[in-house]
């Protein structure tokens, strides 16, 4: 059994970390590109969701490397990552590639059931599954301190393309490491590269939040690396949602028997007191967190057709009259181009910028 998994952001990194402790072979699909996704939209149907022709593409990249066994999490509500699983298997099948598909499904009862799937891929007692999922976890954790240093250096030094080029290099060199031990000293040895650069502790950039549905935020591919654009251009960000939160909210706070996004339903609750799939009630708990916490302008991103981040796109401005901060709409698909991207980012960027000058 050789097993991969989609793409979603640095999600491969802590996944890589798990099979590789559990000793399961796994293969990595090489990153999405224009090519990838062609392939998937080429087999999809026309108006599905971005997220799923990507990971598609990933799958036939992975497939014609040698996997035979494709891992997904699954899903419920109205959002369609719920059917992804099954449909991709029927669309693989058709084109002649026979698979097996495992959809793991998030856990109502917490972390049990998630660890016993695993236990019984790698044939580990649970103990060890356990173990080897939580130090699979601390690496989610300390790719969010990584992340968080490169935000927080990328507008506050002028050498932002070699910030750049570290990131992309520890992308790339993670995929020669074996085990959670050697990619989390990786990790430390990355962020000591940051923070070695010549930073201006005395900026003031404009802080810039993202929001939207999960993947197009988490994936770069997918938002034509929104994060890395803005940052560029001096702005310092944060990202709502990440691997870890995802981990925490579905598998670890069920275990301690804590409610997940408490935070985020609480603060969406005025606007949309009921669950209604995907992300929704995260978007609006973020959008109005990070207009409590002083922050500037918030982008939202989703894909084209994405059932509950429409409905976050019509209850927003309101959110944004109530709390006077400035909301980018991004949508995105196969068709989405890369200069009115980075217009509307640039423009939205000045504007941002000009309204925190004037009102200071």
């Amino acid at each position: 059994m050789r097993l991969t998994y989609p793409h979603m952001g640095e999600a491969y990194i802590a996944v890589k970390a798990m099979f590789d402790d559990l000793g399961i072979e796994s293969i990595i699909p090489p990153f999405s590109t224009d090519s990838t996704l062609r392939l998937g939209a080429k087999e999809s149907p026309e108006g599905i969701c971005l997220p799923f022709k990507i990971m598609l593409g990933n799958y036939v990249k992975s497939i014609e490397e040698g996997a035979d066994t494709i891992v997904i999490t699954g899903s419920c509500g109205p959002c369609r990552f719920g059917y992804y699983g099954p449909l991709q298997k029927l669309i693989l099948q058709d084109m002649g590639y026979d698979v097996d598909m495992i959809i793991i499904d998030p856990p109502k009862e917490g972390i049990a059931k998630f660890i016993n799937n695993i236990r019984r891929l790698s044939g580990k007692t649970g103990f060890k599954t356990y173990k080897v999922f939580m130090d699979a976890y601390k690496i989610c954790e300390k790719i969010d301190e990584l992340n968080q240093v490169q935000y927080f250096v990328r507008p506050r030094t002028k050498d932002k393309a070699k910030v750049n080029s570290i990131i992309h290099n520890f992308k790339s060199q993670v995929l020669k490491l074996k085990g959670s031990r050697e990619i989390s000293n990786m990790i430390d040895k990355t962020k000591e590269e940051l923070l070695s650069l010549n930073i201006d502790m005395d900026a003031n950039p404009i802080k810039i939040g993202i929001i939207g549905e999960i993947y197009t935020i988490i994936d770069p591919f997918s938002n034509l690396n929104a994060e890395e654009r803005l940052g560029n251009m001096g702005a310092e960000i944060h990202r709502s949602m990440t691997i870890r939160d995802w981990a925490e909210n579905n598998l670890i706070k069920p275990l301690r028997r804590e409610k997940p996004y408490e935070m985020e339903k609480r603060l969406s609750k005025p606007y949309l007191p009921a669950l209604i799939g995907g992300h929704t009630q995260q978007c609006l708990g973020h959008a109005v967190n990070y207009a409590l916490s002083g922050y500037d302008g918030l982008v939202q991103i989703y894909p084209m057709g994405c059932m509950p981040e429409i409905v976050s796109r019509s209850i927003l401005p309101q959110i944004e009259k109530d709390y006077g901060i400035p909301i980018l709409y991004l949508i995105v698909d196969e068709q989405t181009g890369e200069a009115g991207y980075q217009t509307r980012l640039e423009a939205f960027y000045d504007y941002v910028e000009n309204r925190k000058r004037r009102l200071s």
